[in-house]
């Protein structure tokens, strides 16, 4: 070793300097000997540790869970495949008695048919996205999800058909979801023996757009395609629901409630609280007239928008808007009355808007229903006025406001019924997914009989 290498030490080299002198000074070859064999016990020792602490936080799927149980479905692990978790928390629950045994097993779907479409970011927030916010919730319900098909009650199909925005208006264009879903059906029923098994009757699928199974936005043009014949055995997650026989539910259904994120209502609750000061009496944002043929109103919205907007735009009372604006919902969190009108669909994002920020939703839509009607009490949280009664809507609301109001924000501001329209990313219990199982739960017994044969004639609400 050349001169120029040994250096006096110092604070940063001392205790290098200190072990060299200990390791050179009197070395004997056993000494030497002893060190190597010390050194390698000690890295084999941490080594072990560090593989242990592993395996036991990070439990393997062992391989009776995965997807290929035998020769039969080799194609089928080659085309479909688990998606990856991307959220880092893994929910908490357990299968609680509400549920007992339940057990879903998600398809493994390529991309093509749903994690592709989440490239453009409004896919996973906007009106619609309740198709992606299930999926995401089941997948990371370890104590309900099953990787084994066979002890599966239900099948959930994960296809996103309202995620392909038009770049003409910004709507989503639903025009593929018939073949998008068509194609999944045909790669699940040829790889797995399930759907054949029930025809497809213990099979879930999200509609989560305006006129559900019907896959369009058009009223006439959704009855006039109906449900699509590869679905009319299934279950359908949707967001159309009317209380009288229409074709677009006429199917086994549950009614859901129209995506609102959880993470901008609570943002808005932070800096304006449910109990706050409300100034504006009754609010509406929102389209009046879309269309160059609505000069009359007939056209959107069976003409109660156009009406509202003609009788109380000069009102003091009624705080009313046509145009878009990104922080509405602090103009819904300063309001005591939420006006909801049917749009193209009796439904709309409003109804959950206005419960999570506890306005008082003032529901327009003759013959709706609305979701979750056992978790969720709507006529003490909320006031249905008639299509044709609109005209009265200033006597109405006044009425209620001198009479009842306090009752009815006591009950709208009970957290349990926010918690129950909201879907969570990670399936908390009492939130909307959960109310989903609550649902299918319900209907287990008639489901196990359809997969036996004995099939019910006609749709049926589910929960």
């Amino acid at each position: 070793m050349m001169a120029s290498e040994w250096q006096k030490p110092t604070k940063k080299n001392r205790g290098f300097y200190v072990k060299m002198r200990i390791l050179h000074k009197g070395r004997q070859p056993q000494k030497i000997l002893f060190f190597k064999y010390y050194q390698w016990v000690l890295w084999f020792s941490f080594t072990l540790y560090l593989l242990t602490s592993f395996f036991i936080t990070n439990k393997p799927i062992p391989l009776s869970k995965t997807h290929v149980f035998d020769s039969k479905f080799s194609f089928a692990s080659l085309v479909l495949y688990e998606p990856l978790n991307k959220t880092s928390q893994q929910s908490k629950l357990k299968n609680p008695a509400t549920f007992k045994d339940l057990k879903i097993y998600i398809y493994g779907l390529s991309p093509e048919y749903n994690e592709k479409w989440l490239s453009n970011e409004r896919c996973s927030k906007h009106l619609f996205a309740s198709e992606v916010a299930i999926h995401r919730a089941l997948l990371n319900a370890y104590d309900f999800r099953t990787f084994d098909p066979v002890e599966a009650d239900f099948f959930f199909v994960p296809v996103y058909v309202s995620c392909n925005f038009s770049a003409v208006n910004g709507f989503p264009n639903i025009g593929h979801a018939r073949s998008l879903l068509f194609s999944a059906i045909q790669l699940i029923s040829t790889n797995y023996p399930f759907w054949n098994r029930s025809r497809g009757s213990d099979h879930v699928f999200v509609a989560s757009h305006d006129y559900g199974a019907c896959f369009h936005a058009m009223e006439d043009r959704a009855i006039h395609s109906g449900i699509p014949e590869f679905l009319t055995n299934s279950i359908i997650l949707q967001t159309f629901g009317v209380n009288y026989k229409h074709p677009c539910q006429d199917v086994e259904h549950v009614v859901i409630p129209p995506y609102i994120s959880p993470k901008s209502v609570g943002k808005t609750l932070e800096k304006a609280p449910l109990t706050g000061n409300r100034d504006i009496m009754v609010f509406f944002r929102g389209k009046m007239d879309v269309h160059p043929k609505n000069v009359s109103g007939k056209f959107y919205s069976k003409r109660v928008r156009t009406e509202i907007w003609r009788r109380y735009k000069g009102e003091k009372r009624f705080y009313l808007q046509r145009h878009r604006f990104a922080g509405y919902q602090s103009e819904i969190v300063r309001s005591v009355f939420c006006l909801c009108p049917l749009g193209w669909a009796p439904w709309s994002p409003r109804l959950v808007e206005s419960v999570a920020l506890g306005c008082v939703p003032v529901i327009i839509a003759d013959g709706i229903r609305l979701p979750f009607p056992k978790a969720v009490k709507w006529g003490e949280i909320s006031l249905t006025v008639a299509e044709r009664d609109v005209g009265k809507l200033g006597k109405i609301l006044e009425h209620v406001a001198a009479t009842n109001l306090s009752a009815i924000q006591r009950n709208l501001w009970d957290p349990a019924v926010k918690h129950a329209l909201l879907f969570n990313d990670n399936m908390q219990e009492g939130d909307a997914t959960w109310q989903i199982l609550i649902s299918l739960y319900n209907n287990l017994d008639t489901d196990r009989q359809k997969v036996k044969g004995f099939e019910p004639v006609g749709g049926k609400h589910v929960g």
